[in-house]
């Protein structure tokens, strides 16, 4: 049995909820089907600077009003920009459910873009701090090198040429096409009643500006593993390799979601105990799975001081060959399924988790399963599964590879364990 609601208004604005009647508190989302996946090159981080301005001001409230009114009755009001969507989301009190979702959706559906020179010199500085983070940018470079000249492949945080030079007619008209109600959808998790919230939101006003433009889809066929290099002074090199992966309609991905816990996604993992546990060689190493609506990828990260590198990209290739003959072993195969059991339900006591799920899931549409299917899915995977996954996807001929450090050829000599041709190849 479900238990969430969901309504689609006429306008093609979906409304999600799930009432929890053991809390006072409500988590409510405006979640929005643009992010960079969705923007030209010319439009480079546009959707990251709209969710910016979002809080900049409506017709009737200005910043500041918006900032003392979440404050007046202890809301927690925040956004996030993706490469698929931008989502702005609060917590409060149920009491004060109107006034929430009065000063949300205007901010959502009629921002002005006042302050707008000013957010975009605060964005410009996001982006200088993240250009001196190389952990988190050899992430967009790794997207880069999987996907190329698709949108996916840029970051969402966006270019500064672009920031500093978008017009405010250029993110209005970018508001409009995007910021649709057949592209909005409203979830909410909390002490509220589904009838409540859609009605509210049959009261909010249509905008017709604008056409909608269609989102790029990507290749079927199978990308040709690339590499790339980036210098930058730095006392450790940053290294992300991997490649192709699923779409988060996939049912495999519970399948996924077990073998990159055992590869690299737990503290417990090979490639955690045998690189950092072991031998010390790294104090951040990790494996990840990512997701989109029509693809997806699977990468190992790790930063260590250069002349570590060549041993624990052995170790990986070492441990990656191992994952194909034997992907887990008993003991293994059960402690990440009760790993991933016990993440999933101890995330879905939090109202924002719950508020999250419906969103992306609606958004995306993606089947909500209930708790008790997505603990049966996660039972359900076997060796047979994973073996099959691991030979698809791990393979580290398929592997792209990407490096932020102060040593090219170091990078280059280091990686011929995982992938000799694409050394060779470049």
């Amino acid at each position: 049995m479900q238990d969430y609601r969901l309504s689609e208004l006429e306008s093609g604005l979906r409304v999600v909820s799930e009432t929890l009647t053991g809390v006072r508190s409500i988590s409510i989302g405006f979640w929005i089907g643009t992010g960079s996946r969705d923007e030209t090159i010319d439009e480079s981080g546009i959707s990251h600077l709209l969710e910016h301005m979002l809080f900049k001001g409506t017709e009737r409230f200005d910043a500041v009003h918006i900032a003392e009114a979440f404050d007046a009755i202890g809301a927690e009001i925040n956004a996030f920009t993706a490469k698929e969507n931008t989502v702005l989301h609060c917590r409060f009190l149920d009491q004060h459910l109107e006034e929430a979702f009065d000063i949300t959706s205007e901010m959502i559906l009629k921002p002005v873009y006042r302050e707008m020179d000013v957010e975009r010199e605060v964005v410009l500085e996001e982006i200088a701090m993240y250009e001196d983070e190389p952990q988190d940018k050899v992430h967009d470079v790794f997207s880069g090198v999987v996907y190329g000249s698709h949108p996916l492949g840029r970051p969402v945080i966006g270019s500064s040429e672009v920031i500093r030079e978008v017009s405010r007619e250029s993110i209005s008209r970018y508001h409009s096409s995007h910021y649709r109600p057949e592209n909005i959808v409203i979830a909410a998790a909390g002490n509220i009643e589904h009838e409540q919230l859609v009605d509210m939101a049959s009261k909010l006003e249509r905008s017709d500006a604008g056409t909608e433009p269609e989102r790029e889809g990507i290749s079927t066929r199978e990308p040709e593993p690339r590499a790339k290099f980036v210098y930058k002074e730095t006392d450790q090199c940053h290294i992300c390799m991997g490649g192709p992966g699923i779409s988060n309609s996939d049912d495999r991905r519970y399948t996924l979601g077990i073998l990159d816990t055992i590869l690299g996604g737990a503290i417990s993992s090979r490639l955690f105990q045998a690189v950092r546990e072991k031998r010390g060689l790294a104090y951040s190493i990790y494996s990840f799975a990512e997701q989109y609506c029509d693809t997806g990828d699977v990468g190992i990260y790790f930063g260590t001081r250069p002349e570590n590198v060549g041993e624990v990209v052995s170790i990986i290739a070492s441990e990656l060959e191992r994952l194909q003959d034997d992907p887990a072993t008993d003991e293994e195969l059960a402690r990440a399924k009760e790993s991933a059991k016990g993440r999933f339900v101890l995330t879905m006591e939090m109202t924002q988790a719950r508020m999250n799920r419906l969103g992306r899931c609606v958004l995306s549409n993606i089947d909500l399963y209930t708790l008790d299917e997505i603990i049966s899915k996660i039972d359900a995977v076997d060796r047979a599964a994973l073996k099959e996954l691991a030979a698809e996807f791990y393979t580290p001929s398929k592997f792209s590879v990407a490096g932020i450090g102060s040593s090219e050829d170091i990078f280059w000599e280091s990686i011929k364990p995982v992938n000799d041709a694409l050394v060779a190849s470049c």
